[in-house]
């Protein structure tokens, strides 16, 4: 009886052991990358041209200085005709807070983007560390 006890107790740590790992896994493999504002601003400053910049914020309530586009995040995929053909371009999405452009992200990476950046702490972080914002009027 005890080596059956055992035995069960065995198998049910494993079990338990096998899903949490899979949860780990799981919450590490996010279909983008955050990036502070202190990275977008040197990415800006050191190679503007290689990225697509997307505002996902609605409304709209100003962009950072040089966004490309402005896309609503939860019509972003009625909108791909914008976005770079090549689904390894890289696109660099923010929004307000970051929610949004997280949504957006994965919408896209769900559509087959694979090199996707999102803005931790969106435009308020960008603002909050002293970089220029543009409200138009």
């Amino acid at each position: 009886m005890k080596k059956t006890i055992n035995l069960i107790l065995l198998i049910m740590g494993l079990a338990l052991a096998g899903c949490a790992a899979q949860t780990v896994a799981n919450e590490s493999s996010t279909p983008y990358v955050d990036i502070s504002p202190e990275e977008l601003s040197l990415m800006m400053a050191e190679r503007r041209d290689s990225f697509v910049l997307v505002n996902t914020h609605i409304p709209y309530e100003g962009d950072i200085p040089d966004t490309d586009l402005s896309i609503p995040y939860n019509e972003i995929s009625a909108y791909l005709d914008q976005l770079p053909a090549d689904k390894d371009a890289e696109i660099v999405l923010y929004c307000r807070s970051d929610n949004m452009s997280r949504d957006a992200a994965e919408t896209l990476a769900e559509l087959g983007y694979t090199n996707l950046k999102n803005l931790d702490g969106g435009f308020n972080a960008w603002r909050d560390a002293g970089f220029p914002f543009e409200i138009e009027p």
